[in-house]
């Protein structure tokens, strides 16, 4: 991570070239049965989204790949800001989940795949038209004969009992009946869900994407005409449990704040695309779409699966839903929660300590603290340098004086970065992200037991195996580094201050849910043919 760069290109948000937009309306949110207060708020939010006048692509007749989630040939190419080449996706994503009430048959599949042809038929395969992929849960799997799950479903190599698909579990820092975990504001516990299919419905647009959602739904309106909704919205095959929004745009998170007057909202960094202030939109974060697959690539392979299997370009895709607890992440006032949490400890906590990426401005709250390209020795847009999988054992080990100096002149333990704990297990041996992750902010309700609207993550990962996921969320939370303490959990032996561990204490994950996302040409209710 390098704060400095020798190619540093300055972009502000007002000086990207943006494209005319039809704001969402509001009826049209509560058509899709979102309450009134809820839609009241998405449509504030699309009123100021800018719509991003994207380049051209160089091959724009290819075909759509065969996995479903790799639209990289039909997005914006990545730009260079502060040096670092960041790629941005669809402004919006919609998570529509569902449940089966009874088993589909051939005519349901035939259905399915007629649904999903006549969405890409009416909509362009791009960000200014929508983007749809399909995913089934276990409870998905559990209806077709066991014999046709146990002979197609990845196996891990590791193991070849155990499937590539298996439930989601509680992350070690997650609120359980049983784990002893206590948040500070949002003490929710976790729910495992039981979703038998996920639509990821993206799009520039939140007209065209909640457009989608609508028809699937039964709005018989596609893109402004006339075209009866698939069968499964009115035969009863299908129950619609849940719809959630993500957005992603430079600056959006502060205007969302000043738009709602958050009492953190001057403390928001006005570039930044996400809640907490950096950009998780770094080319170089995330693996290319083959190594997240079950039939793998040169880099790495997990599964018993090779091409030409009927789940090879498939992957295990994890949803969950995450309130940010950002009144203590911004806190300033030295009384309130574990004490004041300047620029220069939430950026270790995001990254490193050692060394500390930057070390913003003489002011460490306005604006975030650290203005990014604004000044030369602060950035939101930090680069991130790998340093393997024993960074995080280093830092929880060694003192430093210099970036972490005590009153006394003493050095402590290092704080724990939520990346630096990341990289323990989320790559290959030559380095490969063995992920791809399409998290963002969402602003909602949902879950949060006052009633209120509060930031989200909404977080989706396409990874080859669940249990890849699992392990890589435990090294995430990082509790055997963190020193025990109760309500907070940690280890015996650990040495970091729980106050000290990352992003853990300001996230609470409220919903958790693993699916097997097949190959485009098995999206629509796979294995039914051969029943």
């Amino acid at each position: 991570m390098d704060s400095q760069s020798p190619e540093r290109i300055v972009v502000h948000v007002d000086e990207i070239k943006k494209a005319p937009k039809i704001p969402v309306s509001r009826r049209d949110l509560l058509k899709l049965g979102i309450s009134g207060a809820a839609a009241t708020t998405l449509a504030s939010i699309d009123a100021l989204v800018w719509a991003p006048e994207r380049a051209a692509l160089a091959a724009p007749a290819v075909a759509p790949s065969d996995i479903q989630f790799d639209i990289g040939n039909f997005i914006a190419p990545a730009q260079t800001i502060n040096g670092i080449q960041f790629r941005f996706g669809p402004v919006y994503t919609l998570f529509l989940t569902a449940r089966l009430n009874f088993t589909p048959d051939r005519n349901d599949q035939a259905d399915m795949a007629n649904a999903l042809n006549t969405i890409e038929q009416v909509f362009p395969w791009s960000p200014s038209g929508v983007f749809t992929f399909v995913a089934y849960g276990l409870p998905y799997f559990r209806r077709i004969p066991s014999s046709l799950v146990n002979s197609a479903m990845p196996r891990l190599l590791s193991d070849n009992t155990r499937f590539a698909l298996e439930e989601a579990v509680p992350a070690p820092t997650d609120v359980t009946p049983t784990n002893g975990i206590v948040k500070a504001t949002f003490n929710v516990n976790v729910l495992i869900e039981s979703n038998d299919i996920l639509f990821t419905i993206r799009s520039d647009s939140l007209n065209n994407a909640q457009n989608v959602a609508n028809w699937l739904q039964g709005s018989n309106n596609l893109g402004g005409f006339f075209v009866s909704s698939p069968n499964f919205a009115f035969n009863g095959l299908v129950t619609f449990t849940t719809i959630r929004t993500m957005f992603a745009q430079m600056g959006l998170p502060r205007q969302i704040a000043n738009q709602n007057n958050l009492p953190y909202a001057g403390e928001i960094n006005p570039q930044s695309p996400m809640w907490m202030g950096f950009a998780d939109q770094q080319v170089s974060g995330s693996g290319p779409a083959a190594i997240t697959t079950f039939a793998g690539n040169a880099s790495a392979k997990f599964t018993n699966k090779v091409a030409g299997n009927y789940f090879d370009n498939g992957s295990m895709q994890h949803l969950s839903h995450v309130i940010q607890d950002l009144a203590q992440f911004y806190n300033k006032d030295p009384n309130k929660f574990a004490g004041a949490e300047p620029y220069t400890e939430r950026v270790q906590y995001m990254f490193r300590t050692d060394p500390i990426p930057s070390l913003g401005n003489t002011d460490q709250f306005t604006d975030g603290g650290g203005q990014g390209f604004l000044v030369n020795d602060a950035s939101i847009f930090l680069k991130y340098q790998a340093q393997g999988t024993t960074e995080a054992a280093q830092t929880a080990a060694s003192p430093n004086v210099v970036n972490d100096p005590q009153p006394d002149g003493s050095g402590r333990i290092p704080r724990m970065g939520h990346l630096a704990a990341l990289q323990q297990l989320s790559r290959a041996s030559d380095g490969t992200p063995l992920h791809i992750r399409n998290d963002g902010p969402g602003f909602s309700a949902g879950d949060v037991p006052n009633g209120t609207a509060q930031p989200k993550l909404q977080f989706t990962v396409f990874m080859p195996t669940a249990d890849l996921f699992n392990r890589m969320r435990a090294a995430t939370a990082a509790l055997q580094f963190q020193k025990f303490e109760t309500g907070k959990g940690g280890s015996t032996t650990g040495t970091v201050d729980a106050d000290d561990n990352g992003l853990e204490r300001f996230l609470t994950a409220t919903r958790r849910q693993n699916f097997l996302i097949p190959p485009r040409r098995n999206r629509a209710f796979p294995l039914v043919e051969f029943t």
